[in-house]
């Protein structure tokens, strides 16, 4: 027995106590470090991944802008809690905006935490949405773990964390990475569930309700974790009943039975936060009905067009997934397509049928939201912010292609596999020095198959939060500070017109800068790249902010002889709905 550590076997507990007793700090350290010896190396190498994300959530949510929903979202959720605390009477909720579709339960958590923590409000935003962010990187884990392996379950959670349009997005796409999370959340607990029908584990079933709750309660899109209950439910029924028509039907009704505590948990939360849910039964499908039909005029960019939102070609979301994502994560999920496909056509042993039920959810929960929007042909903007939701099980299916690619190259002999995984390394080592090189503007990665940033510029949506306000206001703080020294150049205050939003703005200028929506009297002028909206007014370049050596944002300095260009006619304030 190596000292400090306890034995295994029938003593162990007793000679632990042992060693307790007599030195409890040798005790504890003995103990760590047994479990460390017996613990799988990939596990811990994921809960390092785990642990150093974390901490540069902690170090860095401060660095990110605030994205040009977030005060709305902010306000929505503060009206919901009026709502409540006014015992129903003030329902201001229910007419603003078009906020009364969305659940609010992100939104009324971070009203909540900002009485508590000490930071400014949109820093608790982002702190939460990041955390919670963290939390849809270990449910991806989770779940590729829990069909493949720990192998399978690190490489899933490194090829999420090292892609930009996650890692970036969960400090301020506050809608999009919280129901992420939670729809990958729940979509694992019912993989598990799906193994234990018709009488699974109460404790899961209670789990899978939270989450599709917490889902329901962003999004009206979580009504899909219904449609895959029961999916799940009727292909378990049909493998396991085989051709009894009659045992079906039974397998089917106590498998519903048995999960109606979870939907009736899940409702709740959804009408507690989602208060317009709750007023009519149907009000969730009328609200996805009309999310639909959103029209409004929003300019998005594909393959180098303008279109409005309800305009945009069936095969927008595909493209820009397939141009987000990370060279790991494509290349990892086709191959488990590629195998599962194989496995489906071969009618592999009855040892892999297992894999394939759990690879089919996942798959579907990956390719359903997309396929469903090629054939429908519903609106979109903003790149693939709208189906984000789909990244954590493209990311599950990543980790297990990656995990058989590694399986078949063991056959082969310790070269090949050496070989695949310095390829493999060599991937996420890019991608890893790309988010570095793009912060704060990790959503902007694009991958090699476009030309990276430098090949989306201007021909797709990048920088549509303009995360570019804090680092602009402050080139244009740093050029008044040279330029009010020089003689006859008094201190005064200038008049600033901006291409987004006035909160981010203001959060962030000193008192010199003054926001004006009237670009006849700016002084100065700052915009994204971002639909061409730097080119609205003409103006001097006095300062560009740049990624990748690609600009993403400038601030012009106007003058009373320059007029608006009226060859790029680009709303100057635009309105960005939320969607």
């Amino acid at each position: 027995m190596t000292a400090g550590i306890p034995e295994a076997g029938a003593e162990a507990p007793a000679r632990f106590l042992m060693i307790m007793r007599r030195n409890p700090v040798a005790g504890v350290i003995g103990w760590c470090r047994s479990r460390l010896l017996l613990a799988d190396p990939f596990d811990l190498a994921a809960a390092v991944l785990f642990g150093l994300t974390v901490i540069l959530v902690l170090s860095t949510f401060r660095d990110y802008a605030i994205s040009n929903d977030e005060e709305v979202q902010q306000r929505y959720g503060e009206l919901i809690v009026t709502y409540y605390a006014s015992s129903f009477a003030d329902q201001g909720l229910f007419h603003f905006r078009n906020l009364y579709l969305y659940g609010g339960l992100f939104d009324i958590i971070a009203v909540g935490l900002e009485k508590i923590i000490p930071l400014d409000t949109y820093a608790v935003r982002h702190l939460l949405s990041a955390l919670v962010g963290v939390g849809g990187i270990v449910a991806v884990w989770a779940t590729a773990r829990a069909i493949a392996g720990s192998r399978a379950g690190l490489l899933a959670a490194a090829a999420i964390a090292l892609c930009g349009i996650w890692y970036g997005a969960m400090f301020n796409h506050t809608k999009d990475i919280p129901f992420a999370s939670a729809m990958m959340g729940a979509t694992y607990f019912l993989l598990l569930i799906g193994r234990e029908l018709p009488r699974p584990r109460w404790r899961l079933v209670l789990a899978f309700g939270l989450l599709c709750g917490c889902a329901l309660g962003i999004r009206v899109l979580g009504l899909f974790l219904v449609g895959y209950t029961a999916l799940v439910v009727i292909a378990y029924a049909l493998i396991s009943q085989g051709g009894s028509w009659r045992n079906v039907m039974a397998f089917t009704g106590r498998s519903a039975l048995v999960l109606m505590p979870g939907f009736l948990i899940a409702y709740a939360i959804m009408v507690a936060a989602w208060p317009w849910a709750g007023l009519a039964p149907l009000n969730p499908l009328r609200a996805l009905f009309d999310f639909d039909d959103f029209n409004y005029p929003i300019r998005t960019l594909l393959w180098g067009h303008i279109y409005t939102m309800a305009d945009v070609p069936r095969w927008y979301e595909p493209t820009y997934v397939a141009i987000k994502l990370t060279l790991p994560l494509l290349v990892g999920a086709s191959l488990a397509l590629i195998v599962f496909g194989k496995a489906l056509w071969r009618g592999r042993a009855e040892t892999d049928k297992q894999w394939r039920k759990d690879v089919a959810l996942v798959a579907l929960a990956a390719l359903f939201p997309l396929i469903g929007d090629v054939l429908v042909r519903g609106p979109a903007f903003s790149g693939m912010r709208h189906v984000l939701f789909t990244l954590p099980p493209i990311a599950v299916l990543a980790g297990l292609g990656l995990n058989c690619a590694f399986h078949r190259l063991e056959t082969v002999g310790r070269f090949a596999t050496a070989a695949g995984l310095a390829l493999l390394l060599a991937g996420f080592g890019w991608d890893a020095s790309s988010l570095y090189r793009l912060h704060p503007d990790e959503y902007l990665f694009f991958n090699p198959l476009v030309g990276g940033l430098a090949g989306a510029s201007r021909r797709y949506d990048t920088d549509y939060w303009v995360n570019i306000m804090p680092e602009a206001v402050e080139d244009l703080e740093h050029y008044l500070d040279k330029t009010e020294r020089a003689p006859g150049k008094p201190r005064r205050r200038y008049l600033v017109v901006v291409c987004g939003e006035r909160l981010p703005f203001e959060k962030v200028a000193d008192s010199r800068l003054v926001w004006t929506k009237d670009q006849k009297i700016a002084d100065f002028f700052i915009a994204p790249t971002q639909t061409n909206c730097d080119r609205a007014i003409d103006g001097q370049v006095i300062a560009t902010v740049e990624r990748l050596g690609v600009p993403i944002g400038v601030v012009k300095e106007l003058h009373p002889k320059v007029q608006p260009s009226l060859a790029n006619s680009v709303p100057v304030v635009p309105s960005n709905p939320i969607r």
